[in-house]
């Protein structure tokens, strides 16, 4: 039995005057990777933060996990990466092991101390990502490509159904970037992980997902990796209004 995930039936978003999602209809089935590609202020963040439930759409529906209406236990389901390489300044006063432990805070509380249990959580996750020999070293100290590591590892400590990825690889130079898509797959193809992924990589999207949608706000593709490649520069031609050179697929 399929299980649908996300679904988006007739989304349109607005801010003030200004549309930025029209009519968008698509929907994530559990152990797909979508990748979502357009050109800037297409609407691709607005569709996440609609999937998040941080907005409300103007028009049309919205489910996760079969439901119209979200409770809390579907919150901690989906977790959240977003753009926040080279964001923590060297001398930021949190280890790795915190910020991990962050991700608790929703189910705990702020205020509430973490016990065994909790720590043996934050192990398991870093080690999903393969950073658990930096679980003492402060977030400030690593490279941009390990910091989304851990910002991984703190979205997986929920046992999320679901992981979105908003443009993920900004600020990671080519080797961290490589090694990222390569944490990806693990999370896809060993451990099963549903994911949704925003970004410019039109090489990654080629050869990492294995769901594709165009976006610029309407819908100008939703189908198979496969069928993508095919009709590629016609796709992304009509998306991005010119003529689209694609440089490179390795990855």
């Amino acid at each position: 039995m399929i299980n649908t995930l996300l679904k988006l039936e007739d989304v349109s978003y607005s801010y003030q005057h200004q549309t930025v999602l029209e009519n968008v209809s698509l929907s994530v089935e559990e152990g797909q990777f979508l990748g979502i590609v357009g050109p800037n202020g297409s609407g691709k963040s607005t569709l996440l933060k609609i999937a998040l439930g941080v907005l409300q759409p103007k028009k049309g529906v919205v489910s996760i996990f079969g439901n119209t209406i979200r409770d809390e236990k579907q919150k901690h389901a989906i977790g959240y990466v977003s753009q926040k390489s080279n964001s923590f300044q060297r001398d930021f006063p949190a280890t790795v092991q915190e910020v991990v432990a962050a991700g608790l805070a929703s189910k705990k509380g702020i205020l509430r101390r973490y016990n065994k249990k909790d720590m043996q959580l934050v192990e398991e996750a870093l080690g999903q990502v393969g950073m658990e020999s930096f679980h003492k070293r402060n977030i400030g100290q690593l490279s941009g490509g390990q910091q989304q590591r851990v910002f991984i590892a703190r979205a997986l400590i929920s046992k999320p159904k679901l992981l979105i990825l908003d443009e993920p690889t900004v600020g990671i130079d080519r080797d961290s970037t490589k090694q990222f898509y390569d944490l990806l797959h693990q999370l896809h193809q060993e451990d099963g992980l549903t994911l949704i992924m925003v970004t410019h990589d039109i090489g990654a999207v080629s050869t990492l997902v294995d769901q594709v949608a165009c976006l610029n706000k309407k819908l100008f593709f939703h189908g198979t990796r496969s069928t993508f490649v095919k009709k590629e520069k016609e796709i992304l031609s009509k998306a991005y209004n010119h003529d689209v050179q694609v440089i490179s697929h390795q990855h």
